[in-house]
């Protein structure tokens, strides 16, 4: 049998451990990425081109069985123009969704899934009635391009909020009301062929700076996983979707609340990588080529802690028992993802305290 052939636009650590997923099976990639020396090309070849650059990504369509992506910060035009070359999944209009937080709490809203209330920002006179319409503080977000807490703001008063709009670029905007949670929450889907489709536990998840800093599996709680999988597959329907879909969530004292959705493989979900019969990369790339979905049990209890800024001695994390060190070959730079760590174990309270001895290892308070 040929080897299928899956290309992937973007070639970061999530396009990495796509193609790593992907050797066992058989499958090979292939990139294209603005940087030659990007954590993907440690794996598979890499085609250095902007990734709206058409023509380079017409050349990969034509070489490949299917085309996906490592981030979905790309050119929706491009992604449909190629749809007619080689099929491209996640579909595009779940792209461009996830792209707007506009139109993303808009599709929330078509399917009842409950969310923040916010108030969109176009024009210095929209400013005026956010505090009579969500109180304060506020969270003011760009509409696009925000990821890992760029491109947001916390105004806790009304002196602060055309300040802030113009750190922003008085770029186009929605302003969030803030949320009072309990703590924050991730499930990842995935859909294959036929609508095929299958969940992994709730993933419990601790941010700094917009920045994931530590998830941990599984979440044991039946009726908010039961609630977030119907949201979930009410998305994953609408756009008849192919591939992982992960919604990031909060839960507070009246129940779940969305946060935004990544149609992706997700930074929430590394720990399946060790935790799950099934890792969410290679699920992906089973449901973008058309494959059984593999199984997502479990193999126990599972914590993920990113490695930021600086990759410690790998020997002293290596020492922790079921520790999972996992380099992404970057170079160092404050708050940058170089890395990270899982640690499995059958008990969660051995865990917990596993995953401290972790966080002292590398320097982080527990």
């Amino acid at each position: 049998m040929t080897a299928a052939r899956v290309g992937i636009i973007g070639a970061g650590q999530l396009g990495r451990m796509m193609a790593l997923a992907g050797y066992p099976l058989g499958i090979r990639c292939l990139f294209v990425d603005t940087d030659a020396n990007a954590p993907g090309g440690q794996v598979a070849p890499i085609r250095p081109a902007a990734l709206d650059d058409l023509d380079a990504l017409r050349g990969l369509a034509r070489d490949v069985d299917v085309l996906t992506f490592d981030i979905e910060n790309v050119s929706i035009d491009a992604l449909e123009r190629l749809n007619s070359i080689t099929p491209v999944y996640p579909p595009p209009a779940s792209v461009a969704v996830a792209q707007d937080r506009l139109a993303e709490k808009n599709l929330f809203a078509s399917l009842s899934i409950p969310t923040a209330p916010f108030v969109p920002i176009d024009a210095p006179q929209d400013l005026e009635c956010v505090g009579e319409r969500l109180g304060w503080p506020v969270v003011l977000k760009a509409r696009r391009l925000g990821y890992d807490g760029r491109g947001q703001r916390v105004v806790r008063a009304a002196d602060g909020l055309a300040p802030a709009w113009e750190s922003l670029g008085r770029v186009a905007a929605i302003a969030e009301g803030w949320i009072g949670f309990e703590r924050e929450l991730s499930l990842v889907a995935v859909r294959g062929a036929g609508g095929a489709q299958t969940f992994y536990p709730l993933t419990e998840n601790v941010h700094a700076d917009g920045i994931l800093i530590s998830s941990l599996a599984p979440y044991e709680h039946g009726e908010l996983q039961a609630t977030a999988e119907s949201w979930l597959g009410q998305i994953m329907r609408r756009f008849d979707y192919r591939g992982v879909l992960t919604v990031e969530l909060f839960q507070t004292r009246e129940g779940l609340i969305a946060n935004e959705m990544a149609p992706r493989v997700h930074n929430s979900g590394h720990w399946t990588i060790e935790g799950a019969e099934t890792s969410q990369f290679e699920n992906h790339l089973r449901a973008v080529l058309g494959w059984p979905l593999g199984s997502v049990a479990l193999r126990g209890h599972t914590a993920m802690l990113n490695l930021l800024g600086r990759m410690p001695p790998a020997l002293r994390l290596l020492a922790i028992p079921g520790a999972h060190l996992h380099d992404y070959g970057k170079e160092p730079r404050p708050a940058r993802k170089l890395g990270h760590c899982t640690i499995l174990d059958r008990d969660r309270n051995r865990l917990l305290g596993r995953l401290a001895e972790l966080k002292r290892t590398v320097g982080m308070a527990d």
